[in-house]
């Protein structure tokens, strides 16, 4: 009875012995070496696994950043710090300025036309692939709030069909810039003082006759800023903020209303 009980013990416990034996073995000769500046850089970063850089989380983004696939100004919730940080880190540059989401669209229900009623998902990529959405300007917030659903923080509301931008609260991770299919968003140096809310890049008629507070590309705001900051290009006014001093003179010559 006793021999009958002692060989399934003793052959149990060889077979755990052998497989730990092999799994030591390879977990020692099979093992995948991990940077050590990837472990440092994992240190830094503050663990919220957002994805708010565009990697799966913390130890994605800190892979890429030690192989050179990413850029160490990308983590959203670590901001300037956590940024200044990985540079010092890796022994590189990093520009560390905070930035905002801007939506660069003054257009609403009541100054932009439509061209026809829609009726499908609420979703704005859903509605642009039907003849580029319904609103006559092409280049305009559709507003049904992909920006708002894309945004980790909490920082956008849609207010009457809008996006609105909480300055306090986004921490410029650029998630809605990705998500508009119209290019009407874009990240901004925070604390700018001057912005063109204006996204269309037609010319002529089609650009007064669509919506009353679009830029006609005239000029004026290029002609007279007294730092170069703005540029018309595609038919927009484009500004520069690295060379912007906020005087305000591309605000007082503009006759559509258009900067802000």
């Amino acid at each position: 009875m006793f021999e009958n009980i002692l060989f399934p013990i003793i052959f149990v416990a060889a077979v755990g012995l052998i497989a730990g034996l092999g799994l030591a073995l390879a977990s020692k000769f099979m093992a995948v070496k991990v940077d050590e500046r990837q472990e440092k850089i994992r240190e830094c970063l503050p663990g919220a696994n957002c994805g708010a850089c565009g990697y799966s989380g913390c130890d994605g983004y800190a892979e890429a950043v030690a192989k050179g696939d990413a850029e160490p100004n990308k983590c959203a919730p670590g901001g300037a710090s956590t940024a200044s940080a990985l540079a010092e880190l890796l022994g590189v540059d990093v520009d560390t300025t905070p930035m905002v989401a801007f939506v660069g669209c003054g257009g609403n229900r009541e100054i932009s036309k439509t061209k026809y009623g829609y009726n499908g998902m609420m979703s704005c990529k859903a509605a642009n692939l039907l003849y580029k959405g319904p609103l006559s300007c092409e280049y305009g917030c559709i507003g049904f709030g992909d920006c708002y659903n894309s945004c980790p923080f909490g920082a956008i509301t849609m207010v009457d069909g809008k996006p609105i931008v909480c300055e306090d609260i986004c921490v410029g991770c650029g998630k809605c810039v990705s998500a508009c299919p119209k290019g009407v968003i874009s990240l901004v140096p925070k604390g700018a003082k001057v912005f063109v809310k204006c996204n269309n890049k037609q010319k002529g008629a089609p650009v007064v006759k669509n919506c009353s507070a679009s830029c006609i590309a005239c000029s004026m705001c290029e002609k007279n800023c007294p730092s170069g900051a703005i540029k018309v290009i595609d038919n927009l006014a484009t500004i520069d903020y690295a060379l912007c001093t906020s005087c305000g003179k591309c605000k007082e010559v503009c006759k559509r209303k258009v900067i802000i």
